[in-house]
């Protein structure tokens, strides 16, 4: 899942401004792990352990199997939401959809806190830029600005256009969910545009409109005096060439930006639905019982004992 981080909500929780983006990074809609799923024409079950738990994969991974399938067995009560005591391909999709998304709810459930103690039906423009850049005189750019004072107030003017974009009924104010629009525009249908364009500004050093393979490159890879490219930069040129600049003019504009960011649907969580199902369901009834789930607990949350008991443990039940 994509994290395109708000360099805003970097100032409020006091953070560094974020690293630079990998080219994967960028990609919505990438896939469920960092993890290849296959390896060598071998399965990879960490993949699947990523996918079906998200970020909790790594707390499975410290915990003794008997503990890991109790969690399990628990996780399973909750995805059977009509309680008929099966899991339905749809109900696994679901599931998988939630764990991956659930770091977004999280993080604007923390954010509007912040914004909104009093936690009143909307957030204002005018309180939203008092709060994260109320430290800035003037909103323009001034001859005699810092480095510093001159990213803050791009920053402020990239937050007030997002901002006017998840404004739905363009009242200035923000709603919890056209909040979340605001901190997490990939995630949101309407938004994707302000993301395609966010991009291209990130990119487009030189703000000719288009990107050339140097400042793609340069997204990624800073090269010392005298270094030589590794592979994987030789690689990235090659995968502009081939699949980036569509009509071979030696640049992205918008549209082929729009295709790289935004590919053409491929529902990944259903794919990995359909996959744990298959080598699960022992009755090939296309569904999944918590039996045949405990049985292959190893499939979906991992069977990896370690010493660190109880004290590694995270003490928050599913």
């Amino acid at each position: 899942m994509l994290k395109f981080c708000m360099f805003a909500a970097c100032i409020i929780l006091g953070a560094a401004l974020p690293k630079e983006e990998t080219h994967k990074d960028r990609v919505i809609d990438r896939e469920l792990s960092d993890k290849e799923h296959f390896e060598n024409e071998k399965h990879n079950p960490e993949y699947d352990h990523e996918a079906f738990l998200g970020e909790e994969a790594q707390t499975f991974d410290q915990l003794p199997p008997e503990e890991s399938k109790r969690r399990l067995g628990l996780i399973v009560d909750k995805i059977d939401k009509n309680t008929d005591g099966f899991i339905s391909r749809d109900e696994l999709k679901d599931w998988i959809r939630y764990t991956q998304k659930r770091y977004i709810s999280d993080d604007v459930n923390r954010q509007w806190k912040q914004q909104n103690p009093d936690d009143n039906p909307t957030v204002s423009w005018d309180s939203y830029q008092k709060m994260v850049y109320g430290f800035l005189n003037h909103p323009s750019v001034e001859p005699n600005d810092t480095d510093e004072e001159k990213t803050y107030k791009s920053m402020l003017k990239r937050d007030r256009r997002r901002w006017a974009a998840a404004d739905n009924d363009g009242d200035d104010n923000l709603t919890k969910e056209e909040f979340s629009s605001f901190l997490h525009p990939e995630e949101h249908e309407h938004m994707r545009l302000i993301v395609v364009q966010e991009t291209m500004e990130d990119i487009d050093k030189d703000a000719d409109g288009k990107i050339s393979v140097e400042e793609y490159i340069g997204d990624v890879y800073r090269a010392d005096e005298g270094e030589e490219e590794p592979d994987w930069v030789r690689s990235e040129r090659e995968q502009f060439a081939i699949y980036r600049d569509k009509n071979g003019d030696g640049f992205m504009d918008e549209e082929e930006v729009k295709s790289w960011i935004l590919p053409d649907d491929f529902d990944h969580a259903d794919a990995e639905a359909r996959h744990l199902i298959y080598e699960a369901d022992q009755d090939v009834d296309e569904q999944l019982t918590k039996e045949e789930v405990l049985k292959k607990f190893d499939l979906f949350v991992g069977s990896q004992a370690t010493d660190f008991g109880e004290a590694f443990m995270r003490h928050d039940e599913f």
